[in-house]
């Protein structure tokens, strides 16, 4: 998905939300506690970086996409930083969109002086995965618990601490961030369907503190 697309979806992002807050948010602030500096990767609406600025962090925000107007435009993949040149580095709810999540979780753990924080949606089965991808087209994969580990463990970091949330997003804002219409809607509400209560799509999602070791 080019960085224009994204762009274009800009002001939906840091309007949703789904994305402005939730458990997993909430766990970011809390496991960042103590810290000075953060870099949050692949921002998107900005909503880790305001959150940790209000607890009092230094936060650099980093995005593929100009319209999100983040503090650095770079790949997740390649982060143009020092070794260990932030106390946290968080993502949150990105992850799915990376060409290469082994290599960008990599970057992470370089650029960490200790902490990386991870929030993402889990696999959830193929119907899911269907949905996702129609829905989005940028979208690549959801990983599981123990995909996730392994990303993290080839890395050099160590869980410390993780959680699974249950996350409601309200359907139609679901689809109209991503410009899904039409029959394309249609097929993503059925293939989510065992997953719908009232006008809201349940998420899985996991949250995962991790230390270098």
């Amino acid at each position: 998905m080019s960085g224009d697309v994204w762009s274009d979806r800009a002001q939906a992002y840091r309007e949703s939300e789904a994305h402005r807050e939730g458990r997993d948010l909430d766990l970011i602030v809390e496991w960042s506690a103590g810290a000075s500096t953060a870099l949050d990767v692949a921002t998107g609406g900005g909503h880790v970086a305001r959150r940790l600025r209000e607890a009092g962090l230094n936060v650099v925000t980093t995005d593929a996409a100009p319209g999100m107007e983040p503090d650095v435009v770079c790949r997740s993949e390649e982060l143009p930083f020092a070794d260990a040149s932030f106390d946290v580095v968080a993502c949150r709810v990105a992850a799915h969109h990376f060409d290469d999540v082994a290599g960008a979780v990599r970057e992470m753990a370089r650029a960490s002086g200790g902490l990386v924080l991870i929030s993402d949606n889990l696999h959830g089965g193929a119907a899911l995965e269907e949905a996702e991808k129609l829905r989005d087209p940028s979208h690549v994969r959801n990983y599981t618990v123990a995909e996730w580990t392994g990303f993290l463990e080839s890395a050099g970091l160590r869980i410390e601490a993780s959680e699974s949330v249950q996350h409601p997003v309200e359907i139609q804002g679901w689809l109209d961030r991503a410009g899904c219409a039409g029959d394309d809607a249609d097929r993503v509400r059925e293939l989510v369907a065992d997953r719908t209560r009232g006008d809201r799509v349940l998420l899985d999602r996991i949250v995962i503190k991790a230390r270098k070791a």
